[in-house]
């Protein structure tokens, strides 16, 4: 595993590095207390979660309803394992990624190599793991041969897109604008509705917290300005009750009722009506709203930021791991707590490092690719407007692609 004192040769890579291995480590802290209220959190663990805790329920192997999985212990999830995923088709692309790209290399990525599961404690295809909500994308894309545009269509409406889509704000750093496009036409082979625009907003988060100089403040009204319909809505009602709160403790109960016009899920959680996870424009996934509700109560501090999510419970590891993320891309690796990122990467065998700094190295190839083809639009474009387009040649070969790669 790549060694967290290792700092990071320039600032893309730490803010990459403090991204990714953020939403680890919010996600291996959440998994604890997913699915249950502040009030069974307090009761369970005798005061507020502040760090990594054992299951929540012991025997959690029999446990409902999240059994067979070993959450908790500094195990990461799948929203994690589906991050690390998306990296590794980003490595193998080395560009932008689309819908097609889903169908191409991702589900290969779920089906296709044996990996360690800390949460089933052995080697598995991430198939075997992944919420049906996830299996989905393999299921319509490899057996359904659907337009990967639209095989998102007909899932549940849920967070599924939005919690491992970091990396294409990291691809797009400082760019949200360009970070949203990508991420509503690569999850559109996953989700729909609320759940895809949530995807779009939580990367154009991620890239305009990649910035030099980016607040909290400037990710919440990026998020504004791109956000659509209920997404943005909740996210305004939320952020704007987080600013009159000190501290993430005393403030479930008002986050929670800023969130609940625009939820589908129960206060109760478990108990979904028949409106819960369809499409509509008038709701929101909770858990980026809640997410950018703890960063601007925390002032971008990551370890509150994190904290607030785990101890709010409900989709808890989502919250935490998206909140993490956002954080770790403000404050670089540094600003991730060491001891919790060594002893989940030694309790998940997992290399928390590593995937930030290959994502990293895309985004460089990325931005490089992007800078010629640009240069080459501004040639032929400005030949447009003289009055014989003479140009003094062109950067693009017979196939159209820019000439002389990054």
């Amino acid at each position: 595993m790549t060694p967290l004192a290792d700092q990071p040769a320039d600032l893309l890579t730490d803010k990459a590095v403090g991204c990714v291995a953020g939403a680890a480590v919010g996600d291996a802290l959440g998994g604890a207390t997913e699915g249950w209220t502040p009030e069974q959190i307090t009761r369970r663990y005798g005061g507020p979660v502040e760090g990594i805790v054992p299951p929540f329920n012991e025997d959690w192997r029999n446990a409902r309803p999240i059994a067979p999985y070993h959450k908790g212990d500094g195990h990461i999830t799948d929203d994690t394992l589906m991050t690390h995923a998306l990296i590794r088709v980003y490595e193998k692309v080395q560009g932008h990624l689309d819908a097609y790209a889903m169908a191409e290399h991702l589900v290969p990525e779920l089906m296709g190599e044996r990996r360690w599961i800390p949460e089933l404690e052995t080697e598995a295809l991430p198939l075997h793991r992944i919420f049906l909500a996830e299996k989905w994308i393999v299921a319509r894309l490899h057996y359904g041969h659907v337009d990967p545009r639209e095989a998102g269509v007909g899932n549940i409406v849920n967070c599924g897109a939005a919690m491992y889509v970091a990396p294409v704000g990291v691809v797009n750093a400082a760019d949200p604008d360009a970070a949203y496009a990508e991420a509503i036409d690569l999850t559109g082979a996953h989700q729909s509705s609320y759940g895809r625009e949530a995807a779009g907003v939580m990367a154009a988060a991620v890239a305009e917290a990649m910035r030099p100089g980016a607040t909290p403040d400037s990710v919440v009204a990026a998020c504004l300005r791109l956000a659509k319909d209920g997404t943005r809505a909740a996210i305004e009602a939320v952020c704007e009750a987080a600013r009159g709160l000190g501290h993430w403790e005393g403030s479930f109960e008002t986050l929670r009722a800023a969130m609940r016009p625009y939820d589908t899920v129960a206060d109760t959680y478990r108990d979904q009506g028949l409106g819960a996870r369809r499409p509509s424009r008038v709701h929101s996934i909770e858990e980026l709203p809640l997410a950018l509700g703890f960063l601007v109560i925390a002032k971008g501090d990551f370890r509150e930021t994190v904290l607030g999510g785990v101890n709010y419970g409900r989709d808890a590891d989502s919250i935490a791991s998206m909140g993490g993320a956002i954080a770790g891309a403000l404050g670089g690796l540094a600003a991730v707590p060491g001891e919790w990122a060594e002893e989940i990467g030694r309790a998940s065998r997992t290399d928390l490092v590593e995937p930030g700094r290959a994502i990293a190295r895309v985004a460089r190839r990325v931005h490089a690719d992007d800078q010629a083809r640009r240069r080459a639009h501004e040639s032929a474009f400005a030949a447009l407007l003289t009055a014989d387009g003479a140009t003094g040649g062109s950067a693009y070969g017979a196939t159209g692609s820019v000439e002389g790669g990054a």
